[in-house]
């Protein structure tokens, strides 16, 4: 199973980017869309790799990506991804009407720029920033590029620091748990910044103070911390990192700040556990990202980073633009974006307001805790992450002859999409389902999706059993699967 599943993290990264092909090996069919419906709409073949001699009506342009695309899987099936997969139809319909507008044209479309700043004031007041604080945020293109940014700004107010003090700045590092989104291993490797990455254990899948305390030194530029994990939807305990950093700072003289990654649970703990000190109440806590993709409701792609102070922020990585015709200070990765996410994610916090967002995240909580005792009734599941303070379900099979691969493949059959993967070192050995509970997720799919999972755990076991009698009877050992 291991080669297995290095294989299919191979195939995957192949996907991420793609290379051009050799024409000249391929059949016709291969690199040619051949006619459809008769050819009612055009009656050549349409190349896939070459930018075609002539155009096609715009319907049978559409009709030939649509179809397509139905070879896609089903987004109200798909458990494994995070991200939003449906909104009202207002939010549709303000998206559409602001699909045009790039927000770096702040100029141009400057009522753009005033809902972001309401949407960055609204968060960090939900993140519980103190009043005498001047806080600043931006939306970025998602949490992997708000991570970067806020990890940046971290690297560079350290390097000042160890400047002013006559310190050499050539070996930065950062410590955070193996339980973190691979962004953060991006992280470090683009900005030339050493990894320490505390591995988890059997037991436990987050990490605790105590070994942060073990990795941090004065060359440390931030601790990251997650509240709402990719692998099993648990938390950090951040509130306990914070205060060994605190009684660190006293000691040592070492100000570390925590970067609290929120794109998962960011969203759900100031609605489901607002007394729960995770932002910033915490002295160490300096800046939080969060996915208005994921629970903020948003379609993808939107992200937020959030500073609680200016002065976490060095004005040396703010740029101001002009040449668009208006001073704009801007930090990002990258310059164009779209105005739309942003809009609906302002749409969202006047539509349902903070009552709105508790009775959907108590909705989503309570569905996922159903499945979970259902499935844990069942003796055949153990769930990793047993309070499930998220709306995310990570289980490993127990007492069955078969792997969480083999069930994740049978269940896409039936059209789920339940992502099956081992846990990061050092419970790399363990292998796990995953289950994501969104919105659009109704009881009634929880029960469907029930059925469908021990429907297939009885179809597995009789494959299984049929082949092992067929050895029996014949003596001949071929593999189960």
């Amino acid at each position: 199973m291991i080669i297995f599943v290095k294989i299919k993290i191979v195939e995957e990264n192949k996907k991420m980017l793609s290379e051009k092909k050799n024409l000249d090996e391929m059949d016709d069919h291969e690199k040619e869309q051949t006619t459809t419906y008769g050819s009612r709409y055009f009656t050549k073949s349409i190349p896939k790799y070459i930018v075609p001699d002539e155009g096609m009506p715009p319907r049978a342009a559409y009709q030939l990506i649509h179809d397509e695309l139905n070879l896609d899987g089903n987004p109200a099936l798909n458990l494994a991804s995070f991200v939003t997969t449906w909104m009202e139809p207002e939010a549709d319909l303000l998206m559409v009407e602001s699909m045009g507008k790039n927000y770096v044209d702040n100029d141009e479309y400057p009522q753009t720029e005033v809902i972001q700043d309401r949407v960055v004031n609204m968060l960090a007041r939900l993140f519980n920033a103190p009043e005498d604080c001047k806080s600043v945020g931006s939306a970025t293109i998602g949490s992997s590029e708000a991570i970067m940014l806020g990890l940046l700004a971290h690297k560079w107010t350290w390097r000042s620091r160890m400047e002013a003090e006559g310190k050499p700045t050539d070996k930065p590092n950062i410590v955070m748990g193996a339980d973190v989104h691979t962004v953060w291993e991006k992280f470090a490797r683009y900005f030339d910044v050493e990894l320490k990455l505390i591995p988890l254990r059997e037991d436990i899948y987050t990490i605790t103070a105590e070994d942060v305390v073990k990795e941090i030194d004065e060359n440390t530029i931030a601790v990251g911390a997650v509240i709402g994990t990719t692998f099993t939807g648990q938390m950090d305990p951040i509130e306990d990192i914070n205060n060994a950093l605190l009684e660190v700072k006293k000691t040592k003289g070492w100000d570390i700040p925590i970067h609290v990654d929120g794109a998962s649970g960011g969203f759900i703990a100031p609605f489901i556990y607002p007394d729960l000190p995770w932002d910033f109440r915490l002295e160490q806590v300096r800046s939080i990202n969060v996915s208005g993709h994921k629970y903020g409701l948003v379609y993808p792609g939107v992200g937020w980073l959030v500073f609680k102070d200016k002065s976490d922020l060095p004005d040396d990585l703010i740029f101001n633009i002009n040449y668009l015709g208006g001073l704009m200070p801007n930090y990002s990765l990258n310059f164009s974006k779209g105005s739309n996410t942003i809009i609906a994610q302002y749409y969202n916090f006047i539509r349902l307001g903070m009552k709105g967002y508790t009775k959907i995240m108590e909705n989503m909580l309570e569905n996922a805790r159903f499945l979970g005792k259902k499935l844990e009734e069942t003796g055949k599941f153990e769930i990793l992450n047993d309070k499930i303070l998220f709306p995310l379900i990570a289980v490993k099979l127990k007492n069955c002859d078969f792997d969480a691969f083999h069930l994740s493949e049978h269940l896409r059959e039936k059209g789920w999409i339940v992502p099956a993967y081992t846990l990061p070192p050092n419970a790399d050995d363990i292998t796990v389902l995953r289950m994501v509970i969104k919105e659009s997720f109704s009881k009634d799919m929880v029960e469907m999706l029930f059925k469908d999972i021990m429907a297939s755990i009885k179809t597995l076991n009789q494959s299984l059993n049929e082949r092992r009698k067929a050895i029996d009877e014949k003596g001949n050992p071929t593999l189960l699967y």
